[in-house]
């Protein structure tokens, strides 16, 4: 028998939530976007669900995916975050850039703006001076993930400049 997902939606949606609250304690967005991401997957799922056990299975997949995002946020922190964590000494530029210096300096940081956010962090805390070991403090992550992740962006990069 298949799932009225309309009815199960506006009978369950805010008991959903409030279990989701009383089980992880985060932001309302993190709350709210666990509990949106449950009903796509139930969506997705709906042949494989019975109607007595929607509650239970919702509450689970969002309970999971409300975690996942709050490991996301941990380690996701912005370069604005990073900067006043080091002080902003660290964007001192010595000299001053000639036109054709700061065009390719441009070209460079469009080409960065190009890879996966995480590898643009990563390039960006390795060249405002971290090394390895404490990118992968920062991020959370090993120290051979940070060299993987910045050897990919560093090859991406290339490979783009020499489109």
């Amino acid at each position: 028998m298949g799932l009225d997902i309309g009815e199960l939606y506006r009978a369950l949606s805010a008991r959903l939530e409030q279990i989701v609250r009383l089980d992880v304690r985060a932001s309302d967005a993190v709350i709210e976007d666990a509990c949106q991401f449950a009903w796509s997957r139930l969506v997705h799922h709906a042949s494989r669900v019975r109607p007595e056990s929607a509650l239970s299975w919702l509450a689970k997949t969002a309970i999971h995916e409300a975690f996942k995002l709050i490991r996301r946020e941990d380690r996701d922190c912005s370069l604005e975050v990073e900067v006043e964590q080091l002080g902003g000494a660290v964007l001192g530029f010595a000299g001053v850039r000639g036109p054709e210096e700061l065009v390719q300096d441009r070209e460079q940081l469009a080409l960065v703006g190009r890879l996966p956010e995480r590898q643009q962090r990563l390039l960006w805390l390795h060249a405002l001076g971290l090394n390895y070991a404490e990118i992968a403090l920062q991020e959370r992550c090993t120290q051979r993930t940070v060299e993987r992740q910045l050897l990919r962006a560093k090859r991406t990069v290339r490979s783009l400049a020499a489109e």
